[in-house]
């Protein structure tokens, strides 16, 4: 099992002082959008597929995404969803 509370304090030493863990519905899909500031997506279960500025990724446990404040990017979870650990900025 993933050490929740260990990565919440690795992003909290980042200076991501808003984190909290979100749950996606399987194929669950977000279109377009921005946030005003930057995000870390660390994948705890399940899997997000994410393009942004024209390039597409898949992340699964134990993977990262961080996209910058007013990057244009859209999500896709798998088939069994996601579950993973957001950090703000």
């Amino acid at each position: 099992m993933t050490d929740v509370k260990a990565l919440e304090a690795q992003l909290h030493a980042e200076g991501f002082l808003q984190t909290y863990v979100w749950q996606d519905a399987p194929r669950a899909f977000y279109a377009d959008h921005v946030h005003p500031g930057e995000t870390a997506h660390i994948i705890l279960a399940g899997e997000m597929t994410l393009t942004m500025a024209g390039q597409t990724v898949t992340c699964r446990p134990g993977d990262r995404l961080d996209v910058p404040a007013g990057a244009v990017h859209s999500a896709r979870m798998g088939p069994e969803g996601c579950r993973y650990l957001i950090g703000e900025r």
